[in-house]
């Protein structure tokens, strides 16, 4: 290959309209360049590096493969941003559009701020996030072998039907998180929302502060160790659990089996005409109240 086939073609300060200005480029380094009006500019690219630009209209970056965006900007309008796209990394960027990422594979996104992130990072495999803040509904739905650490979410039904998954350090206001979900384990973080983990398989939460109603339910294997139960109630409901939380649980409501530490849990609901007491193991220094059936 000659020095001509392997240098990069240089696009700076460019302003570009209309339908697919750069379908099918290659080997491309574009630089503070304007993406305006006009559909899909970067379809069909290949082994593009993007500096400070900014994409303005719709479907920026469909079917194409090697892409590095640094500084860039998706404005409102940018919507779908980045669809079958493989080997990605997005770095320093601002998203504002909505239903980003879809059908990736091996997705990097450091410093990244999406605050219009309603249905963002559907079906994509091998996903590395790092500092990314969200805010939208069905976040990261059927996603899989995805390794976050910094991450802040606003937005309900987050990570639905998303399987191996690790979590480190994240503040998330979720409710309906990580339904359906199979082997996430979620280190040190917070997170808040009603219905957290149901239907989940092979869950466990490490060092964690929950905070919800009716948490953690029907769950197939859900681990729990160091963690807090804020304000939590009706927890543990069909689930098998193996759980070790410091500081009070408000209720416990009909686990199906296995073991529960707390300091104290304020009303243990025990119904046996809906599970078998016996198969799980309440090890707690001071329950309050004893129930055998739930009152409402």
């Amino acid at each position: 290959m000659n020095q001509n086939e392997t240098e990069k073609r240089v696009i700076e300060e460019a302003y570009l309209t209309g339908e697919r200005p750069l379908f099918g480029e290659k080997n491309l380094e574009v630089n503070r360049t304007i993406f305006a009006d006009g559909e899909s500019p970067l379809k069909e690219c290949s082994d593009i590096e993007l500096n400070g630009s900014m994409f303005q209209w719709k479907y920026p970056l469909w079917y194409s493969k090697n892409i590095q965006a640094k500084d860039c900007t998706w404005f409102e309008m940018a919507r779908a941003g980045v669809w079958y796209t493989d080997d990605l990394t997005v770095e320093d960027a601002l998203i504002q559009a909505p239903k980003n990422f879809r059908r990736c594979h091996n997705l990097s996104l450091t410093h990244v701020s999406m605050p219009n992130a309603a249905e963002t990072l559907w079906h994509c495999d091998g996903v590395a996030m790092q500092d990314v803040m969200a805010k939208g509904d069905y976040f990261a739905m059927n996603s899989q072998n995805m390794k976050i650490s910094n991450f802040e979410l606003v937005g309900n039904y987050s990570f639905d039907g998303a399987k191996n998954v690790e979590i480190h350090n994240a503040k998330m206001l979720s409710k309906d998180a990580f339904w359906n979900t199979e082997n996430v384990t979620v280190y040190d973080s917070f997170i808040s929302g009603e219905y957290f983990g149901w239907n989940a398989k092979n869950l466990t939460l490490i060092g964690c502060t929950i905070e919800s109603l009716q948490g953690m339910c029907y769950i197939e294997n859900l681990v729990m160790k160091d963690c807090c139960l804020l304000n939590t109630t009706l927890a543990f409901e069909y689930s098998t659990v193996d759980a070790q939380i410091h500081g009070n649980i408000k209720s416990v409501l009909n686990p199906k089996s296995g073991i529960i530490r707390a300091d104290s849990i304020s009303e243990l609901i025990l119904d046996e005409t809906k599970i078998d007491p016996s198969k799980t193991e309440i090890v707690c220094g001071k329950i309050e109240k004893r129930s055998s059936k739930l009152t409402v």
